[in-house]
């Protein structure tokens, strides 16, 4: 009998190559007082783009891999990062999502992701869709945040993944950061596997999964690199899945409406549509929150279904040209 995929074992493996290499990473790692190991990749460390690769792959629990390289869009060829597994419901949904917002005494909140979430099941209805839970001793969490964790915040994750202080390691990374920037990207294709699960597709139905997005510039202001992250995969991103579906014109109809561009929202700029809600995430249209292209490939019958495209325009505008 085969061991169940163990993301966090996974993940505990590339977490240790950060810890063995931290000046070429550009990292830095520090216990906590309760002896977890935090290590920093972007909040007074460096941090840069390998950092954020390994970042990116540690979201994914170790079960999916990032390349780094250019893509052109339009007629701008820019940095852009490449995802892949052959895990993708464990991978983005069971690991990557950032579906655990984890509040700090001072009233700040943390957006954790990463493997630890499916020793915790944050959230718990993700676990029972996908048919999923982790055990491990050891847990990893990947922290978008522009401080580095309290303990209290420690404590809270070791209490929920039921698991020893020192048998923890947070990686942190604030998103106006070149590591940062890398990993909120590389979530390319799990806001498409996210995007089709709300449109009624089981994410189990979805056995392979890749796609690409630019890497937005730096700059020194979170709100709008946190903008500039959304535009990367609204205006920018393309997400290829491999899927065993019977009802293929349901399949399609899916397919149709799951890109970005479905959206009464689509069209401006992240920043302009998020200062337009008053800064209230709840307020922009759910809808779009996709990549800019889908494309599904029914393994049953060898057909491909595309929607959507690139928009070079506003992702220039967002990029800073």
């Amino acid at each position: 009998m085969h061991e169940v995929l163990s993301v966090n074992r996974l993940a505990w493996k590339i977490a240790e190559k950060l810890l063995d290499k931290q000046d070429f990473y550009g990292v830095h790692a520090s216990k906590t007082n309760a002896g977890a190991t935090v290590i920093d990749a972007g909040v007074k460390a460096p941090g840069g783009f390998q950092a954020g690769k390994i970042l990116t792959e540690l979201c994914l629990g170790g079960a999916g891999k990032a390349q780094l390289g250019f893509k052109t869009y339009g007629d701008i060829t820019f940095p852009s990062v490449t995802i892949s597994t052959d895990h993708p419901a464990i991978a983005a949904l069971g690991s990557q999502f950032a579906g655990w917002r984890i509040k700090e005494p001072d009233g700040s909140i943390a957006i954790a992701s990463g493997p630890a979430r499916a020793l915790a099941l944050k959230p718990k209805d993700i676990y029972e869709e996908i048919g999923y839970k982790d055990a491990s001793d050891k847990a990893v969490l990947t922290l978008e945040s522009n401080n580095l964790p309290s303990d209290a915040l420690i404590e809270k994750v070791t209490t929920a993944c039921g698991i020893k202080a020192e048998n923890l390691v947070a990686v942190v990374a604030p998103t106006a950061s070149i590591a940062g920037l890398t990993q909120v990207a590389g979530r390319v294709v799990e806001v498409g596997i996210h995007k089709l699960r709300t449109l009624g597709l089981s994410p189990k139905a979805i056995k392979y999964a890749c796609g690409y997005a630019p890497i937005p510039p730096l700059g020194s202001n979170f709100e709008v690199a946190m903008a500039r992250t959304n535009d990367a995969i609204l205006y920018g991103g393309t997400v290829y899945c491999t899927v065993d579906y019977d009802d293929e014109a349901a399949l399609q109809k899916i397919v149709e409406q799951a890109p970005s561009k479905m959206s009464k929202d689509y069209g401006k700029p992240f920043l302009q549509i998020f200062r337009e809600a008053d800064r209230d995430f709840y307020k922009i249209d759910h809808n779009l929150f996709a990549p800019a292209v889908l494309m599904v490939n029914n393994a049953k019958t060898g057909n491909v279904f595309r929607a959507g495209e690139n928009n070079p325009a506003v992702l220039a505008e967002s990029l800073g040209f």
